[in-house]
């Protein structure tokens, strides 16, 4: 009978040990003041067992395991190429563009009533069939006066460019 008994039952993964006694699991996400995806890391049990494992962000490092997150990287690596290519066209496009304007309403010496911010430059550059996001524009603090103003674009991956904002009067 206990023949029988110990063929239904499975064998779970034993949980590898570091040389502090801690848990051993394999990064599958980058995890601030852990380690990168991939790693192999040792952290506390309570950790590892009510935090990385429940949100897939760690895994137990056997080999099924970690060949799976072999091709998990390669893939992710191939995903991420590709976007450095497309942001690298679109810093491409916006520097062909040179520039765009925004018009706004001013009184007799220029000044702006209101100003000209990160909404209103993605406003114009959507116009132009460019969609960045807000947090790739680096505005020192709001336009608010008429004038040419150079802003830089962070597009992600250390990709930088400039874009040439005119702010006329208008409406």
């Amino acid at each position: 009978m206990s023949n029988t008994m110990e063929s239904k039952t499975r064998k779970r993964a034993q949980v590898l040990k570091g040389k502090s006694g801690g848990m051993l699991l394999v990064l599958t996400q980058d995890v601030t003041h852990v380690g990168k995806q991939g790693d192999v890391v040792e952290v506390r049990h309570g950790y590892g067992r009510n935090f990385l494992l429940p949100r897939g962000l760690g895994t137990i490092p056997t080999q099924h395991n970690i060949r799976l997150l072999e091709k998990f990287t390669i893939r992710l690596q191939q995903a991420k190429d590709a976007r450095i290519a497309d942001l690298k066209a679109m810093a491409e496009q916006i520097i062909r563009l040179g520039g765009v304007n925004i018009e706004s309403k001013v009184n007799e010496e220029g000044h702006l009533y209101g100003s000209v911010g990160s909404a209103e430059i993605i406003k114009a550059l959507k116009a132009k069939n460019l969609i960045i996001d807000e947090e790739m524009i680096r505005l020192e603090g709001p336009i608010k006066e008429t004038g040419i103003y150079a802003v830089k674009l962070n597009l992600g991956y250390e990709i930088e460019t400039e874009l040439t904002v005119a702010v006329i009067p208008g409406k």
